[in-house]
């Protein structure tokens, strides 16, 4: 049997169809980082000339170091516990620091191709960014207007986004806009699975319990994705999108750096420019 099969190719003209979106944020040294996460370093270990092949070629490498947490991520159900417990009951004491945790971890999380929607809460309110104090209700979310069915991906724009590149701003002491936790419930109620936003800790905070992490990791079962980059998303107008997203098989591991991107049709005109 050779050639693709009709579900590939299908696949394939859809996406041809398609234009993708980046969701995620650059890495560079001095990236916004949560407080209670590692920060981003980078360093050239090798440079061009450093060491030549006999036929005059040579190679430039760097090293990293990073926290799974730190810029565009996604968190896995065993980020957090409530009272010694996880999602589904499991005893949270069940980790060492050389191997990470048991359960839920961020290597069992399959690669992510799910229907995606947009709550842009500042086109509803009319600002070009929330801010910190914005707190996000299930009223914002209702009144976006876009249909959130079971299993898909909930994305939260705030406008945050713009900050990026202003770390100090961007984290503001641990101060920002997102979901309360009746909107959180909401969005579990809905039954995706996984929600994310343009902001480090997802959820409005300060936030002395973290409750909507609570709610959607230990009680819900349900992945937060932080820090995405939703402006170019924002700017196309699309409010429904196939999410794809796939995290580093870390074994034992409670997050992972991700790429998402939003696939968007494009019009009849698009398609043939």
């Amino acid at each position: 049997m050779s050639g693709t099969t009709p579900i590939v190719e299908s696949l394939l003209h859809g996406l041809s169809r398609c234009r993708a979106i980046d969701l995620a944020q650059p890495y560079y040294t001095g990236i916004p980082h949560h407080p209670a996460h590692p920060p981003f370093l980078y360093g050239l270990n090798k440079k061009h000339g450093d060491y030549v092949l006999p036929g005059g070629a040579s190679s430039a490498s760097e090293g990293l170091a990073l926290g799974a947490h730190t810029g565009t991520h996604i968190d896995a159900l065993c980020h957090f516990s409530c009272c010694g417990r996880m999602f589904g009951g499991e005893d949270a004491s069940s980790q060492s620091y050389a191997a990470g945790i048991v359960h839920h971890t961020v290597d069992t999380i399959a690669p992510i191709l799910r229907r995606g929607v947009l709550f842009d809460i500042p086109k509803l309110v009319g600002l070009p960014v929330l801010p910190k104090d914005f707190v996000v209700l299930p009223g914002h979310l209702e009144a976006c207007g876009v249909t959130l069915r079971p299993g898909g991906v909930a994305l939260i724009r705030t406008g945050w986004g713009q900050y990026w590149d202003d770390p100090a701003q961007f984290i503001s002491q641990v101060n920002s806009p997102g979901p309360a936790l009746d909107a959180a419930k909401w969005l579990s109620g809905k039954g995706v699975f996984a929600a994310g936003s343009d902001t480090a800790p997802f959820e409005f905070t300060p936030s002395p319990e973290m409750s909507v992490h609570v709610h959607l990791l230990v009680e819900s079962g349900i992945h937060i994705v932080e820090c995405l980059n939703l402006e170019e998303l924002s700017a196309s107008g699309a409010t429904e999108f196939l999410f794809v997203a796939v995290p580093l098989k870390i074994r034992g591991g409670t997050g992972s750096p991700v790429r998402p991107y939003a696939f968007v049709e494009t019009s009849p005109m698009e398609n043939h420019a």
